[in-house]
């Protein structure tokens, strides 16, 4: 027989997880309930206190406000946790919910026993509200534990003080709006599509919204209540609309407290309100007990916000004031704990011994003199950068960031010769398969124009990939591990357990964010403590190089070789987009080959931009029939995509139809045309990569920026880079128009998660990297008791987080 505990205990999640406290739990409300529970409950455990206080409870649950109620709601889980067997009933056992946080001198309460005894590492369950099902939900934002759920934190913020009015709309920005739905309903369309529309109003204006295919809004959206709208305002027959905006339902008390409410990243179920109030609960009861892992004198040195208030802050602020120093202080340890990882990596590695590689220079003369073109001022110095960090006897761990066609492989292919004729092996690995192949012909064929060392032959070049089979791949693991091939060019077939090497001494990895922190440690395993030479094509403004490179030494290709045509790039809108068409048909009728990008893989509801797979069927059929069009996108296989880039690289395709996926790793001289239509939903540095496809053949090229409706950030954008093809300059507009914070939290795929990063400033950053010298300084190993706590946490950091994206 069900116990009354157990009957009620459902009633009451039931309540918190489906009702969200509306009282209709029950038919007429819990107060309706009271009768049944006395009569069960106490034919089971008997007329005692405890079980009155329950009833109670449920009587005056009814007669509260939405808002008390989630509050009586934890008071109430509380006194049935207590159990019948309780002497007296316990109205409290943790401190109530506040509206700010407790004192941060106030003692942390010491960890509870049982569940709760894993402190902030315990279930999310723990949470009253907190039921199978909303955890589960939670678990699809990663949020497993009572930590996880403090450090996910909203994406921004609504201020109902501070909201636009209708009649103040601009088109093409990016908005909320508060107003009345005034009124509501869906449709279908003749293709099948649900339309719902809204006409909303406040007291200066009407504003007409639409959802495609929500039919379930038209339970939630009617006509009367009030809900706050988010997103871009467009523009529909001369009038000014929104579509698929985001939407909440707004209380009368939220309006008039005016308070700043978080708009927290949600997945199907969770609604913000809900989201509001579980985080409420959660910093009520947690946020005194997380430790600061930043020492008291370090706090007040640089005035943060002790963690307590600064989680409060984050979450629930009390004032922009508060919100803008709790950002600054969760950037700041964020940023600590990136600099503390990096400089310790540099430490370590430069601590180790490393093979002494010292090229006779009268032989890498000749060799730059062999070249036929002159090197730039800017590979001459960093060759030599170079050259001196392979003489001193520890492992070099450089950088080589250079724009497109700066000429980056030129400088790895001398350094690789020069270890090579040094009696050591040089191996190079490749991203995907066909830049493998490519970097490889290019490198025999500079190779072969290479002087021979006195008395020796050439080194032997080999090339190692997964298309590498049979007796070829054999003779290669051969050749590798008994040192007759010195130098190797391949894809992650390098790192198998199979390939061994005689004496790998240099590392070059290109295009070094694509592999992840296993991957090339595999690498750098094959040898002992092999000097290292990452490259990257995508340019680090200056400013910001300390912090994003702190654990590498860096070197800047910053000039272009002479004779290189500058890529030809234009703003196009859509009323020019069958011009486009035509230029590109011109220049294929000229034996030259196209890209045309999309920003999406398939057609979305949620996202009205064109899509790869319908525009590359509607290309083929309606605009080039004629023409041989391929499809390129990140969904395919690893070998799917390979085929489809060999079949455009050897000119099998006049027109690939691609995603982003191909912002890196094909080089096609011969195309000459890029087209990326929907170019305002890129990036600036995605924008400039997608250029630099273009121009690596002997004919002018052209990179055609097609917007589809540009806000002026995104005008601003292209206008950027249709005025420059410098790299460098473009990543120094990126840092002005973005900051540093949001510059590394996007663009640097090979850190940690840095979630709060986007609130850092260039003066912050370096006040970091400075924090963290001395700190390192002091105390190398964060051992003293002041540190440990931050040493657990930087650990923490860059393993758990950062498994697959360390930039070791």
């Amino acid at each position: 027989m069900v116990k009354p505990l157990e009957i009620l205990q459902k009633i009451l999640r039931l309540e918190e997880e489906d009702y969200q406290y509306q009282d209709k739990a029950v038919s007429g409300g819990l107060s309706r309930y009271v009768g049944t529970w006395l009569s069960q409950a106490e034919k089971a455990y008997g007329a005692t206190p405890w079980v009155q206080d329950v009833a109670n409870r449920l009587e005056a649950y009814s007669t509260l406000s939405v808002e008390a109620r989630e509050e009586a709601m934890q008071d109430l889980w509380r006194v049935l946790r207590a159990g019948p067997e309780a002497p007296e009933p316990k109205v409290k056992e943790v401190p109530a919910p506040a509206s700010k946080p407790a004192s941060p001198k106030s003692a942390a309460p010491s960890e509870p026993s049982g569940e709760e005894g894993r402190g902030l590492d315990a279930s999310v369950l723990l949470l009253s509200g907190v039921g199978k099902k909303r955890a589960e939900q939670l678990e699809n934002l990663s949020v497993t534990k009572i930590r996880d759920l403090l450090h996910l934190y909203p994406h921004r913020y609504e201020d109902y003080s501070t909201l636009k009015t209708i009649n103040r709309l601009e088109y093409g920005e990016r908005v909320s709006v508060l107003a009345t739905v005034f009124e509501a309903g869906g449709r279908r369309t003749r293709g099948g599509q649900h339309l719902f529309k809204a006409i909303l109003s406040d007291e200066t204006g009407a504003l007409p919204v639409t959802w495609f295919n929500q039919p379930y809004l038209a339970k939630r959206i009617r006509p009367g209540i009030r809900i706050l709208v988010s997103g871009e305002v467009d523009e529909y027959l001369g009038r000014l609309t929104m579509n698929s905006p985001e939407w909440e339902r707004v209380g009368r008390k939220e309006v008039m407290s005016a308070r700043i409410q978080p708009v927290y990243p949600l997945t199907e179920g969770l609604s913000q309100r809900w989201m509001r109030m579980t985080m409420h609960k959660a910093l009520s009861a947690w946020a005194q007990r997380v430790p600061d892992p930043l020492p008291d004198a370090l706090r007040e040195q640089h005035d943060l916000l002790p963690l307590e208030r600064a989680l409060w802050g984050i979450h629930l602020p009390d004032s922009q004031e508060h919100l803008k120093a709790a950002r600054r202080r969760l950037a700041f340890e964020e940023a600590l704990y990136l600099q503390l990882g990096l400089l310790r990596q540099k430490r370590q590695w430069t601590a180790q011994p490393g093979r002494i590689i010292r090229p006779d220079p009268d032989y890498v003369d000749r060799l730059r003199a062999s070249l036929p073109y002159e090197l730039t001022g800017a590979q001459q110095q960093a060759l030599q950068e170079m050259l001196r960090d392979l003489a001193v006897g520890h492992p070099m761990n450089r950088l080589l960031q250079g724009d497109v066609g700066s000429g980056k492989t030129v400088v790895a292919a001398l350094l690789m010769m020069a270890t090579a004729v040094s009696g050591a092996q040089a191996a190079m690995m490749a991203p995907t398969e066909i830049l493998a192949e490519q970097h490889y012909q290019s490198l025999k064929e500079l190779f072969a124009s290479f002087p021979a060392p006195e008395g020796e032959e050439r080194p032997q070049v080999g090339l190692l990939t997964g298309g590498t089979t049979g007796e070829e791949r054999e003779a290669m693991y051969a050749g590798l591990a008994n040192g007759s091939v010195q130098i190797v060019v391949g894809t992650h077939a390098l790192i198998q357990e199979t390939v061994e090497f005689e004496d790998l001494s240099l590392v070059v990895i290109d295009e070094q964010h694509r592999f992840g922190v296993e991957q090339r440690g595999q690498l750098r395993q094959k040898g002992y403590n092999p000097h290292l030479l990452v490259m990257t094509a995508t340019p680090i403004p200056r400013s910001l190089e300390l912090t994003v490179w702190g654990h590498l030494d860096v070197s800047v290709l910053d000039e272009m070789p002479p004779g290189r045509q500058p890529i030809k790039t234009r703003v196009l809108y859509p009323r020019e987009r069958e011009r486009a068409y035509v230029f590109i048909r011109s220049q294929i009728e000229d034996g030259r080959q196209a890209f045309i990008i999309y920003p999406l893989v398939e057609a979305s509801d949620k996202v009205d931009a064109r899509a790869a797979v319908d525009e590359y069927e509607r290309l083929q059929r309606d605009i080039f029939p004629d023409l041989r069009l391929g499809l390129l996108h990140g969904r395919m296989s690893g070998d799917e995509k390979e085929a489809m880039m060999s079949k455009f690289a050897q000119g099998e395709i006049d027109i690939l139809v691609a995603t982003s996926v191909v912002e890196v790793g094909i080089d096609v001289p011969n195309a000459s045309v890029m087209l990326v239509d929907g170019a305002d939903r890129f990036g600036l540095a995605q924008l400039h990569q997608f250029r630099g496809r273009v121009g690596r053949g002997a004919h002018q090229s052209y990179a055609l920026l097609l917007a589809e409706s540009a806000s002026d950030a995104a005008n601003e954008r292209l206008q950027a880079v249709e005025s420059t093809n410098d790299g460098f300059e473009l990543a120094e507009k990126d840092l002005e128009m973005r900051g540093p914070g949001e510059f590394l939290g996007t663009r640097q795929s090979g850190f940690p998660e840095l979630p709060m990063a986007t609130w850092a400033d260039t003066r912050l950053l370096h006040t970091v990297r400075r924090v963290a010298e001395k700190l390192l300084d002091d105390d190398p190993v964060l051992s003293r008791p002041e540190h440990r706590l931050l040493g657990q946490r930087v650990a923490r950091f860059w393993t758990e987080e950062a498994l697959e994206g360390d930039v070791s």
